[in-house]
């Protein structure tokens, strides 16, 4: 039977709230390579230390260990966000705009579904405070893309229905059709009723 939840807190994820710019911090410089792991971690200990001093909240600093098994845990995120990122990059030249925005929308629906999926496996424990933070970011950026989809879709038909106007006026004339025939062909190509 396979275990329920997402199981096991790491230390990093029990850091109180007030240590979250710190986690964003060494996640950045994690990813950005510049440094060693050894150095970042030096520096992520004396920030969360200053921390425990300003505000006083007592909590434990992780341990090189878990702040390796972060690294890496990190490393692997972006190394699926980047293949991910490739392959969306490489399907987009594939598509034209109305055929991307599809994609959208059933990438925005898969994430959506996803969501639930983790909240119903969750089950009793529930979320903590910023994995349900996280899930609210992931499901807004779902719905703002599912919006830009739409509006950049309905933009790319109005274009494409005003350049078929244009065709059907300009043909019509050139060829000498009646309005009549005219407004046949615009109701044929666009179902506009004139």
């Amino acid at each position: 039977m396979a275990p329920r939840g997402r199981g096991r807190l790491s230390a990093i994820d029990l850091l109180p709230d007030d240590c979250s710019a710190i986690i964003a911090w060494a996640a950045d410089q994690l990813a950005a390579r510049d440094r060693t792991q050894l150095d970042i971690y030096a520096a992520f200990r004396e920030k969360l230390i200053a921390v425990q001093g300003e505000t006083g909240v007592g909590f434990d600093i992780p341990s090189f260990s878990a702040f390796n098994r972060f690294s890496v845990r990190l490393a692997q995120m972006t190394r699926r966000l980047e293949q991910t990122r490739d392959i969306a990059a490489t399907i987009s030249e594939r598509f034209d705009a109305a055929a991307s925005d599809d994609l959208t929308l059933i990438a925005a629906e898969a994430i959506k579904t996803l969501i639930f999926e983790i909240l119903q496996s969750a089950g009793d424990g529930g979320l903590s405070t910023r994995g349900a933070q996280e899930l609210a970011n992931a499901l807004r950026a779902a719905v703002a893309a599912q919006s830009v989809s739409t509006a950049r879709r309905q933009a790319v038909e109005a274009a494409f229905a005003e350049k078929v106007e244009d065709v059907v006026e300009t043909i019509g004339k050139e060829a000498g059709l009646s309005a009549e025939r005219v407004a046949q062909l615009r109701r044929d190509f666009l179902g506009v009723r004139t």
